[in-house]
C-alpha cells in the first residue's frame, strides 16, 4: 500500500531523525565532558578551559551595600550602580553610551580614559551627594590626599574579551575580538589600565573584581535566588553558550602551576569558568551533520566552538537554512513548489546567515490550525510566496528537530556538572541559574533540557527533579558588582 504521508513531509522527517539525540548519546557526551573537565582542571591548553576565576564564596541573598559595575561587552560600555538590600532584591541604575568608533582602534589610554570619563558622569548624576562631597570638594580644594576607605566605591569589571586572570582584578589582554584593535593593551593588566584611568581622574573607584558574564550570571542568581540554597551553576543559552560553576578548589590542581597568582584560601571552594563552547573540538562525541560540516566550513574559526555551534542561537538559523534548502533542492520534495510557489532570487534563504533563531522560535510556537503564523513570515521575511500547510509542516519539522538537538546538547554540561558536584546526593535542592534567549524564550527550550537530564541514569527522575532552575538577569551588572562585593569581603578577611 503506498504511503499517504507527502513527499515532502516524508523527506523532512528524514532530515529531521539526523538531528535525534538519544538518551544513549546524552550519557555517552557527559561521560567525555566529565573526562574534558579533569582535564582542563589539572593542566592548561586543555579542550575544555576550565578557567579559575579567583572567585571564592558566592553570594546568599543576605548581601548590603552600593557597589559600580562597568561592563564593556562591545560597542557598548555600560556604568551601573547596585544597591543590594539584603533580602535577594536590589535597585539599578545604568548609563550605557556607544563607543566612538576611533576610540575601538587607538591607544589604550585614550580607551580607558573614555570609560573612566563615563564613571565619572556616572557618579556626578547618579550619586550627586557623594560626588559634590568628596570629589568636588578636593578640586577645590586642589588636594588630592587618600580617599577614606569608606568612601570609596568598589567596582566590578565586566570584561568580554579574552584574558590571562591570575586574581580576582588582576589579568593581561590575550586578544582584541568584536573590532577592537589596540595593540599596546595586548598583554597588559586591564584592571590597571582601567584603575589608571580612574585614579588620574581621583575618583573616589576601586576596580575590586575582573568577571566573566557567565561568572556575573552565577553570582546574580546566587544572591536572588529564592531559599538560601547557593547556587552551583550559571549558564547561558542565547547568541552563544557557556557555564560557570563552584568546584572544589582542591580539584583545581593546576593552580599550583600558575605562576603569581592571588586568591582567598579558606573557603576550600572556587568559581571556574569552563568555556564549554569548545568542548569536544575533536569530535569524539558530538553528533554532526552534513549540516554542522558545511557551516563550520562557512565559520572565521573551523574546528573551533564545535558545541556552540550546535547549541547556541548565532548557529541554530544557519543549520535551518541549509536544512530548508536541502529539501527545496530536493526533487522528490519539491518544497515551496507545488501550487505554483516560489523563492524569490533577493530571497534571505539564499543568503550566509540569513535565517535568524527568532524565526526558529516563532515555528516552533505556531499551534494555528494551517499554521498561517509560519506562511506568513516565509512570505514576509523570506519572499517565498504559496507555501502550503504541508511546507510549512515540513519546516515545523526540521525546526523542531534542530531546537530540541540543541536543548538536549546543553543537558550535557549541566548534568555532568551535576554529577561531578555530588549535590545530588546531599541536597534537597540544587540552583542553577540560567541566562540567553534560547533558554528564556525558545518554547520548551527548558523541558527538553530536562528531560535529557532524566535520561542519565545517575540523575534520573529524582535527581531531575531536585534541580531548580531560575532566570538570571544582568550578571554583566549584577553580577559583576556582587563580585567586586565578594572580592571587599576576601581582602579585608
Amino acid at each position: 500500500m503506498p504511503s499517504s504521508i507527502p513527499p515532502v513531509l516524508a523527506a523532512a522527517t528524514r532530515i529531521a531523525r539526523e538531528f535525534d539525540y538519544p538518551a544513549s548519546e546524552v550519557r555517552r557526551g557527559v561521560k567525555e565532558f566529565i573526562n574534558q573537565m579533569h582535564e582542563g582542571l589539572s593542566k592548561e591548553g586543555a579542550t575544555l578551559n576550565q578557567i579559575p576565576s579567583y572567585i571564592t564564596a558566592v553570594p546568599d541573598g543576605s548581601e548590603k551595600g552600593l557597589y559600580l559595575a562597568v561592563d564593556l561587552g562591545g560597542t557598548n560600555s555600560r556604568v551601573c550602580s547596585i544597591e543590594l538590600h539584603g533580602d535577594s532584591t536590589f535597585a539599578l541604575t545604568q548609563n550605557k553610551v556607544a563607543i566612538p568608533r576611533e576610540l575601538m582602534v587607538c591607544t589604550s589610554s585614550k580607551l580607558f580614559i573614555f570609560i573612566a570619563g563615563q564613571i565619572e558622569a556616572f557618579l556626578e548624576q547618579h550619586h550627586n551627594e557623594h560626588f559634590e562631597a568628596h570629589v568636588l570638594k578636593r578640586r577645590l580644594a586642589g588636594t588630592r590626599e587618600e580617599y577614606k576607605d569608606e568612601e570609596v566605591f568598589d567596582l566590578g569589571f565586566t570584561f568580554s574579551f579574552p584574558v590571562n586572570q591570575v586574581g580576582i582584578n588582576r589579568g593581561t589582554l590575550i586578544r582584541w575580538t568584536k573590532g577592537f584593535s589596540i595593540p599596546d593593551a595586548v598583554g597588559k593588566d586591564v584592571c590597571e589600565l582601567l584603575q589608571t584611568a580612574i585614579d588620574d581622574l581621583d575618583l573616589p573607584v576601586r576596580v575590586s573584581a575582573l568577571v566573566n558574564d557567565t561568572v556575573g550570571t552565577l553570582m546574580a542568581r546566587s544572591y536572588t535566588a529564592p531559599g538560601k540554597t547557593e547556587t552551583l551553576l550559571g549558564a547561558i543559552f542565547g547568541t552563544g553558550t557557556n557555564g560557570a560553576y563552584v568546584e572544589k578548589l582542591s580539584n583545581i590542581t593546576k593552580i599550583a602551576d600558575l605562576t603569581d597568582t592571588r586568591y582567598a584560601i579558606p573557603t576550600g571552594k572556587m568559581v571556574i569558568n569552563t568555556e564549554w563552547g569548545s568542548f569536544d573540538n575533536h569530535l569524539n562525541v558530538l553528533p554532526t551533520t552534513t549540516f554542522d560540516r558545511e557551516l563550520d566550513v562557512e565559520t572565521v574559526n573551523p574546528g573551533i566552538q564545535m558545541f556552540e555551534k550546535r547549541v547556541s542561537g548565532m548557529f541554530l538559523g544557519e543549520i535551518l537554512r541549509r536544512s530548508i534548502l536541502s529539501l527545496f533542492c530536493d526533487p522528490t520534495a519539491k518544497l515551496f513548489q507545488s501550487a505554483g510557489g516560489s523563492i524569490a532570487p533577493d530571497s534571505a534563504l539564499y543568503k550566509l546567515w540569513g535565517i535568524d533563531t527568532s524565526f526558529l522560535s516563532l515555528v516552533e510556537a505556531d499551534v494555528t490550525p494551517d499554521l498561517r503564523v509560519i506562511a506568513d513570515s516565509l512570505r514576509k521575511d523570506f519572499n517565498i510566496d504559496g507555501a502550503s500547510a504541508i511546507d510549512c509542516q515540513s519546516v515545523k519539522v526540521l525546526v523542531h528537530a534542530i531546537g530540541k538537538r540543541a536543548a538536549r546538547l546543553s543537558a550535557v554540561p549541566v548534568g555532568a556538572i551535576l554529577l561531578e558536584s555530588g549535590k545530588l546526593e546531599t541536597e534537597d535542592v540544587v540552583d542553577i541559574g540560567v541566562d540567553g534567549s534560547l533558554v528564556e524564550y525558545y518554547p520548551n527550550f527548558q523541558g527538553y533540557i530536562r528531560e535529557a537530564l532524566r535520561d542519565i541514569p545517575e540523575i534520573g527522575e529524582a535527581g531531575e527533579k531536585k534541580v531548580q532552575i531560575g532566570i538570571a538577569k544582568d550578571g554583566s551588572g549584577v553580577g559583576a558588582a556582587l563580585s567586586a562585593l565578594v572580592a571587599r569581603k576576601e581582602e579585608s578577611s
